[in-house]
């Protein structure tokens, strides 16, 4: 992977973004959004890391022009206990309010891809008014599931387990500790409307294999670097399944977390 943050205001070239907001690529609005702060991030900062704080600063950004300043405080109050890099957060969210006001799409998932050897951003965008409008209805769903039953849910599980190579790695990095066993799984639940999740974890299998090795060992300069699909599925035992029932009553509950 290509994780450097110096590579973030190269990936368009400089190109200038016209302030038309119709027909506007995000893309590369985002990389004009960046140029300020490409060298205000961590050292240890992948690029995916950098686009989705990004994104999370542009989408704050967003909701601080259409909430009472009141609560929108309340908010960031909660986000500084729980976000880290919060003073870099914090002036994103404004430069986003005072210079991009009038790009008002709200932000939904991002892929990084490489293209002649270049890395290549795409953005999903949603418009204001859906974007609100989802956000209603989500939470509406969750005032409504006192009634929960058992029942399909709407996702799709990728359930990876490490293997021996990833075992050995970590052994040779932790030489003193017996070589770990793994006896559990992690389960990640995805979108079920993804029609060939094979294909789809090809292109996103990465961001799965961050989170497994930050699981073990948080220094992301002694990650393996040239990671490859081929070395994902070596190195964990990948399972799929599109048919996910749940046998509780109790309606599913998360822990919120900002990145």
């Amino acid at each position: 992977m290509k994780a450097k943050k110096n590579k973030v205001i190269d990936l368009f070239r400089g190109k200038n973004v016209v302030p038309n907001t119709k027909g506007i690529s995000y893309s590369k609005l985002m990389d004009q959004f960046l140029a300020p702060f490409q060298n205000d991030f961590p050292e240890d900062f992948y690029l995916e890391d950098i686009f989705g704080f990004a994104i999370t600063a542009w989408n704050f950004g967003n909701m601080s022009t259409l909430m009472p300043k009141e609560e929108f405080e309340k908010t960031m109050a909660l986000a500084e206990k729980e976000a880290d890099s919060y003073p870099l957060l914090r002036k994103m969210i404004d430069h986003k309010a005072k210079k991009f006001k009038m790009y008002s799409n709200f932000i939904t998932d991002f892929e990084i891809t490489e293209k002649n050897g270049e890395d290549v951003l795409t953005v999903v965008t949603q418009e204001e008014e859906d974007y609100l409008a989802d956000m209603m209805t989500s939470n509406d769903n969750e005032l409504t599931q006192a009634d929960f039953e058992e029942n399909y849910i709407n996702r799709a599980a990728i359930v990876v387990k490490p293997l021996k190579p990833f075992a050995d790695w970590l052994f040779n990095l932790y030489p003193e500790d017996d070589v770990p066993e793994f006896k559990e799984s992690n389960i990640y639940l995805v979108n079920d409307e993804i029609d060939d999740l094979e294909a789809w974890l090809k292109k996103k299998f990465d961001k799965f294999f961050m989170l497994e090795l930050e699981d073990w060992h948080t220094n992301k300069k002694e990650w393996p670097q040239k990671r490859t699909y081929k070395m994902f599925k070596q190195w964990f035992q990948v399972e799929l399944s599109t048919m996910i029932f749940d046998m509780e009553k109790e309606p599913v509950s998360k822990s919120h977390e900002l990145f």
